[in-house]
């Protein structure tokens, strides 16, 4: 799990908002599911990464101590200071 923290939002015009962040704790793919949680509390979650930025190149991904660029898919409400949780789901099968 990782931990960005929204420092700063980008309105880009045809694009959206996209999140000026810096990764806190872990590192951040882009395959993952975002949490967004504002002043302590659970937005929202399972919101998907449309593009992952590190300075102007699309990377994979991003580790702690490293600012980026978040855009999520299909969400456009990020305020300053919002903290994303970013995750991956793993589904294993039982074995006898």
């Amino acid at each position: 799990m990782a931990t960005p923290k929204s420092g700063q939002v980008f309105k880009v015009s045809k694009v959206g908002n996209i999140a000026g962040c810096f990764v806190t704790d872990g590192h951040i793919q882009r395959g993952s599911k975002i949490r967004l949680i504002r002043n302590g509390a659970v937005v929202t979650e399972g919101l998907s990464i449309d593009t992952l930025k590190r300075v102007k190149d699309d990377v994979r991904e991003v580790k702690s101590g490293l600012e980026c660029g978040i855009k999520l898919a299909g969400y456009d409400d990020i305020k300053v200071g919002d903290v994303f949780e970013a995750y991956i789901k793993e589904t294993f099968e039982r074995t006898l």
